[in-house]
């Protein structure tokens, strides 16, 4: 097996949905209310014209911003898997029957030191493009940046890591869902709105979705490895209904986005992907197998991907 493949393999990129998807929503929705402002001619107000050219709009959009915000999530996820395998090994939680795809340290495939160097590698990415939005926005950035990257090693490293004891899905609906989505929000517009805090809720329970399924595959090697996850603690069955539950309110609660002013409705759009949910849910409740669930996996994070998408193309254009 090739070096980059063990790489790419050990970052998990079926879960980086879970980062990509709160920067395109929360940075449409910021692209949504520059627009609003432009029409107002909040932007073009010393010429007394109530509509500002396109090239207005494009110039008041920080694109050094969005970027930088990308790049920093897709590091902090990249880290957070990398740790994830790190710690597990050491731990001794990632044994040979265990269902879900090849962890690099623990089959051997990587050195643990190395696996521990690319962890730090991530986050030192994830950090300056943290620094560039500190420069730009402003230092509570910095300490947003901080929390995430504690809590994504915390999440299985640590004398006492919360992924654990059940608390997992609740970081990712939190910095996967809250954090992420109206902090991209901020960087655009330095304020924060109802409206991106409504889009913030599906958009979590999509994301702790995906940790959910892994989780559910997972749930005998786990407990027999003392690892004391969501699905351990609430078994397989009242397992598999939280997941459906989290599919059904992400679509549910969308429409509380209107609360925000009827302007936001092209949110809505992302409704059209509910027929990407059947395949998962279907096998999340039926199957056992690793296979069909690693397949789940990946389908979870599609529907979060193609959520996100929808809802931001529509929310910009």
């Amino acid at each position: 097996m090739s070096a980059l493949r063990i790489w790419v393999m050990a970052s998990r990129p079926r879960t980086l949905p879970a980062a990509l998807a709160p920067v395109f929503v929360g940075t449409a929705a910021a692209y949504n209310q520059l627009q609003e402002r432009v029409v107002e001619g909040v932007y073009n107000n010393t010429t007394g014209s109530s509509i500002a050219a396109v090239g207005d709009l494009t110039s008041e959009f920080r694109w050094g911003t969005f970027l930088a915000a990308l790049i920093g999530a897709i590091f902090i996820q990249i880290g957070t898997n990398l740790a994830n395998d790190y710690s597990d090994a050491k731990r001794g939680t990632d044994t040979e029957d265990r269902l879900g795809p090849v962890r690099v340290t623990a089959s051997g495939l990587a050195a643990p030191k190395r696996v521990l160097y690319a962890t730090w590698a991530a986050f030192a990415v994830a950090s300056l493009a943290g620094l560039y939005l500190a420069i730009e926005v402003g230092p509570i950035i910095i300490a947003v940046g901080v929390l995430s990257i504690a809590a994504g090693v915390l999440y299985t490293g640590g004398p006492k890591p919360y992924g654990y004891e059940g608390l997992g899905e609740i970081f990712v609906f939190v910095f996967f869902g809250l954090v992420a989505v109206n902090g991209s929000y901020y960087v655009q517009l330095e304020q924060l709105d109802l409206a991106p805090f409504l889009l913030s809720i599906p958009i979590g329970l999509l994301s702790a979705a995906i940790l959910v399924v892994n989780n559910v595959r997972d749930i005998d090697t786990d407990r027999r490895a003392g690892k004391r996850t969501l699905a351990v603690r609430l078994g397989r069955e009242r397992t598999r209904a939280l997941y459906a539950g989290m599919i059904v309110f992400a679509y549910l609660l969308l429409p509380l986005v209107l609360i925000a002013g009827t302007r936001w409705a092209p949110a809505l759009f992302a409704l059209i992907t509910i027929p990407l949910a059947a395949k998962p849910m279907h096998a999340v409740r039926n199957r056992t197998d690793g296979p069909a669930l690693n397949a789940a996996l990946a389908q979870t994070g599609a529907l979060l991907g193609a959520f996100a998408l929808v809802a931001a193309i529509a929310l910009a254009i």
